[in-house]
C-alpha cells in the first residue's frame, strides 16, 4: 500500500496558505532589532519549554533580552543567522542557525521555537526552509545540525521535510525537568 503525504500548507510569495484551515497567513523571517525587546520577552515567557534547552532563562527578563539582542547584533551574518518568525506582522517565534567553532567551524546548529497556538500550521517547516537557505548563502558552512529530544516527533518531521537526515542517537543524553531523553542528531549538507 502506498501512502501519499498531502501537504497541509503552500507558500505563495510571503503568504502561507494553510489548506486545513483555508486561511492565508503572512509569514516573514525578520532580523531582530532592539525595538523587538518587549516582543522577545513576551514570547520567551509564553513558549512551551518542554523540549527546549535550559539555555533560555525563565522568567525571561528585559536584561536577558538586552543581552541576547546585543549578541545577535554582534554575530549576525558572521557566526549566525538570527530571525524572528512573524505571522500577520506579529512575532510568534524565533529561529537561528549558529556556527560552531574549533574543528566544527564548518557546521552550524539550528534552533527554533514557536508559540503553541501556531503549531501544526506549516509555519515552522517554512521557517526552517528559509533560514537554511539564508545560512548556506551567508555563512561559511558545509552543514547544519539539528538536535531533537526523542519524544519531539513534530520537530523531527519539520527537519526531515527540509532535507535533514537522521544521523544517529545519543542514548540518555538529555535530562530535562526530571525526564531522561535520547538525543536525535539530524544533519543537512550544503
Amino acid at each position: 500500500i502506498l501512502k501519499k503525504q498531502i501537504e497541509k500548507s503552500i507558500m505563495v510569495g510571503k503568504y502561507l496558505l494553510n489548506l486545513e484551515e483555508e486561511r492565508m497567513m503572512k509569514l516573514e523571517l525578520k532580523k531582530w532589532s532592539i525595538e523587538d525587546s518587549d516582543d522577545l520577552v513576551s514570547i520567551c515567557n509564553a513558549v512551551s519549554r518542554t523540549y527546549l534547552s535550559n539555555r533560555l532563562p525563565f522568567p525571561y527578563t528585559e536584561d536577558n533580552a538586552k543581552w541576547w539582542l546585543g549578541m545577535v547584533e554582534e554575530n549576525e551574518g558572521s557566526n549566525g543567522i538570527f530571525r524572528s518568525i512573524s505571522v500577520d506582522d506579529k512575532i510568534v517565534g524565533n529561529i537561528s542557525v549558529e556556527r560552531k567553532d574549533d574543528v566544527f567551524c564548518k557546521d552550524a546548529e539550528i534552533g527554533y521555537f514557536l508559540l503553541t497556538e501556531y503549531w501544526s500550521k506549516g509555519i515552522m517547516t517554512e521557517a526552517v526552509r528559509q533560514i537554511c537557505q539564508i545560512a548556506f548563502d551567508e555563512l561559511d558552512i558545509l552543514r547544519i545540525t539539528g538536535l531533537v529530544y526523542n519524544p519531539n516527533n513534530a520537530s523531527k518531521k519539520v527537519l526531515e521535510k527540509n532535507g535533514f537526515a537522521m544521523e544517529g542517537t545519543m542514548k540518555q543524553a538529555v535530562v530535562k525537568d526530571g525526564s531522561i531523553y535520547d538525543l536525535c542528531i539530524l544533519g543537512k549538507l550544503r
